[in-house]
């Protein structure tokens, strides 16, 4: 190097630097536009440029460039076009840019803030949601404490019980426990919905969207009918209004609901179901020949199509409709027996009192599946069903023939064989769940069980 060199170094280097990558076949080019590849450090250190990105068609856009050194020797930042593809342009600075440029495009610097700002917003709110940056919902008793709405609620001290003390209860009912009562139990009275109809009537003809395609999806349909006029043909025939009135502080409404369990058999509780106001069955549930077990009075049976058989005058039929052909299986089984199948035979025509006919409401179905049962299994049980239908009528609920037997099997009390009958899990509904449910009810003292043998 020259004496020159010595004083300049940095532009030496810089001029010896731009004469290696000068093309052989330019010579008359100029140092004032310098074509360098972002993100190589050839330009800086004197490298080769490989002739393949000099051909690359590029993209223009804007940079940020760091490293030039300013009148006293501070680096500054400058806004230079560049190419995105990897080719950038400079036009009258060094190209070597001493000591390393740092290129970022204000795209990708862009990009990058935002995913920053969207990490730190998501996590401030996440914390904003849980009260804190200790994290509670790492603590199974601050949901408890927030009240925030569960997929699965965490029984485990959700039902705290408080005594019954008249002074300081509210009372719905003459009788000594009231379904309606508040205050007894946390867990109940979060779920418990007074408003909601169990019976689908004139005044609730209507379904919210999302309660209509749930139900539709229950059952194949085969044939689309319009909703509103199946209804307003069927109540046409039957007489379409709740028979069930508000809470009174002078009644005291006792209901019986009779499972099929096998446990009823010999447990002698039929003059105990007997005594209710309300004796609710369902599905077959035959009477005679076991009237010491099961009882022999009936208010409301629950049946679907399929195992509709037909009632005495004074019981009322309660449909409980999977899809739009039980509406118009119903209309027609009690006017002109046109339709005698859906997915299995059933009756042509159907012997009941039409004044008493009942149509289970879709939208307390969902109810039932959204607050009770948590979504396990595809849909309730009918028994889970006809419970809940009592909670909502009743002032009082007493409940028989639920669940297994005492050695565990899961079967009819009018079955001969004790191993035969419903398996413990159909794949449909979830038995054990609902076993607890049950047992969560009892403790919270809205029911009592009658365990049967």
């Amino acid at each position: 190097m020259n004496a020159e060199c010595k004083v300049e170094r940095l532009r030496c280097l810089e001029v010896f630097s731009w004469s290696q990558l000068q093309p052989a076949s330019t010579p008359g080019r100029t140092a004032s536009r310098v074509e360098t590849v972002a993100g190589s450090s050839a330009w800086q250190w004197g490298g080769r440029v490989p002739s393949i990105t000099q051909h690359r068609e590029g993209r223009w856009g804007l940079g940020w460039v760091w490293g030039s050194p300013g009148p006293k020797g501070q680096r500054l930042g400058k806004l230079r076009p560049w190419l995105s593809d990897g080719a950038s342009v400079e036009r009258g600075g060094r190209p070597g840019g001493g000591g390393g440029g740092v290129r970022c495009s204000l795209r990708v610097c862009v990009l990058l803030g935002s995913l920053g700002l969207v990490f730190l917003t998501s996590l401030f709110f996440s914390i904003s949601l849980r009260g804190g940056v200790g994290l509670p919902y790492l603590d199974p008793s601050g949901w408890e404490e927030s009240r925030r709405v569960k997929l699965v609620p965490n029984y485990a001290g959700a039902h705290q019980l408080h005594p019954l003390d008249g002074t300081h209860q509210q009372k719905t009912c003459a009788c000594l426990r009231c379904v309606g009562d508040p205050g007894v139990s946390d867990w109940f009275d979060e779920n418990y919905d007074p408003d909601i109809s169990p019976v689908w009537t004139r005044d609730n003809i209507q379904l919210p969207s999302d309660v209509y395609y749930w139900w539709v999806m229950l059952q194949p349909q085969f044939k689309p009918h319009t909703i509103k006029q199946v209804l307003q043909r069927l109540f046409q025939v039957i007489p379409g209004r709740s028979p069930y009135g508000a809470w009174d502080l002078a009644r005291c409404l006792r209901c019986a609901v009779v499972g099929n369990s096998g446990n009823l058999r010999g447990a002698g509780y039929g003059p105990t179901i007997d005594s209710h106001n309300y004796i609710m069955r369902i599905n077959l549930a035959p009477t005679v020949g076991y009237e010491e077990d099961a009882g022999s009075h009936t208010t409301h049976h629950f049946m679907y199509p399929e195992s509709a058989k037909n009632l005495a005058a004074n019981v009322s039929f309660v449909l409980v409709p999977f899809k739009t052909l039980d509406l118009l299986w119903i209309t027609s089984a009690l006017s002109t027996g046109q339709i005698r199948f859906t997915y299995a035979p059933v009756k042509q025509f159907l012997r009941v009192d039409k004044d008493k006919v009942q149509i289970f409401n879709p939208a307390f179905f969902k109810y039932i599946h959204d607050r009770w049962t948590k979504h396990h299994g595809r849909y309730p049980s009918t028994g889970m069903l006809v419970l809940f239908f009592a909670l909502h009528v009743c002032d009082e609920v007493n409940v028989f023939g639920f669940g297994a037997d005492s050695r565990g099997n899961w079967h009819h009390y009018w079955e001969q064989n004790r191993y035969s009958g419903e398996f413990r899990k159909t794949g449909v509904h979830d038995a054990d769940y609902e076993a607890q449910i049950i047992d969560y009810l009892a403790k919270a003292r809205k029911i009592t069980v009658f365990p049967g043998k």
